[in-house]
């Protein structure tokens, strides 16, 4: 046991030493890590003051570029190449009253070296100069902007509505092709139905609807041609009033059976019909009856029977009227 703890005794005494060496070694990393840190925040603050700096010449090349197109109306590679400081100066133009020697390898007329201060001295010359020719519009470029911007508006402004009316154009081509479509499809049926609704009113008779101008049929007008049993006129102005009554109520019919309804009114269509045309209408009415709803108003008694209610206004004795109704099935 002795020797045991001897040992372990050794063994602790060099694990704490071994400790104490890492300890100290940590402490040297974190003090070269705290250096480095530091370090690296002088090389950050360096960094973000040259990109503070190169962000300031950009924007004072970007500033004087933009001054050298609006004042002097000159590319910036154009300027550089042409009056840059590797450029020799040109002459002066002679003073009021100067007149320049004739040789022209006299100094006067020979190009000189660019010295800023001189020509900076010459700048503030030519200011005093330009200010002394009297005050300009320094807002011509601004109306011009304005008004070639308000130039593009109209121009982009117009294009949309020739694109519009273009596109109207079309919307109103469909439509036609869509409404000739449906009403040549509509006067087909109906001039057929026509066709066979008159012969029944006028047995032996003819009828048949006609387009004025087939080849436009979004213009086209109608005639109606009806020819009763035993005459031959076609006309509808030369037939008797009955006649054409009951031609008029053909042609509703003929609708009706071309392009069917839930329901129908009819006022006093068959007013001036004699008993036999009469009862051919009440015929097809009944046909209508099976598919359709119809509201008839009418005086004739025999129009009366075959409805399935009635709804009249009545007067009685003591001259008051009112409204009565009756089912008859």
């Amino acid at each position: 046991i002795e020797v045991s703890l001897v040992r372990a005794e050794e063994e602790r005494a060099a694990a704490e030493r071994a400790k104490a060496d890492r300890e100290t070694g940590l402490a040297a990393e974190r003090d070269r890590g705290r250096d480095l840190k530091s370090e690296l925040d002088k090389l950050t603050d360096s960094v973000h003051r040259g990109e503070v700096l190169g962000a300031e010449k950009r924007l004072r090349i970007e500033q004087l570029e933009t001054k050298a197109m609006e004042e002097l109306g000159v590319e910036p590679s154009v300027l550089v190449a042409e009056y840059g400081p590797d450029q020799p100066v040109p002459p002066s133009p002679p003073a009021e009253g100067e007149e320049l020697p004739e040789d022209p390898e006299h100094p006067r007329n020979r190009p000189v070296p660019y010295v800023r201060a001189a020509q900076e001295k010459r700048l503030r010359a030519a200011e005093r100069a330009y200010q002394q020719l009297g005050k300009v519009n320094p807002l011509a470029l601004e109306e011009f902007a304005a008004l070639e911007e308000r130039h593009k508006f109209l121009t982009e402004q117009l294009e949309d509505l020739k694109k519009t009316r273009a596109d109207l154009l079309q919307v109103v081509k469909e439509v036609d092709e869509r409404v000739e479509q449906v009403f040549t499809e509509a006067y087909r049926d109906t001039a057929r139905e026509f066709e066979g609704v008159f012969s029944r009113l006028f047995p032996g008779g003819e009828g048949r609807l006609i387009l004025t101008d087939p080849d436009n049929m979004l213009t086209t007008g109608l005639d109606v041609e009806a020819r009763p049993p035993g005459k031959k006129v076609k006309r509808l102005s030369l037939l008797s009033g009955g006649e054409r009554s009951l031609t008029a109520v053909a042609l509703l019919v003929s609708i009706f059976k071309a392009r069917p309804s839930p329901f129908y009114v009819m006022d006093e269509v068959e007013a001036a019909l004699d008993d036999t045309n009469l009862q051919r209408l009440i015929r097809i009415m009944e046909e209508l009856q099976e598919s359709s709803q119809l509201i008839v108003i009418t005086h004739q008694k025999r129009t009366m029977e075959v409805a399935d209610a009635l709804y009249g206004v009545s007067m009685q004795g003591d001259g008051v009227s009112k409204v009565i109704s009756q089912r008859l099935h």
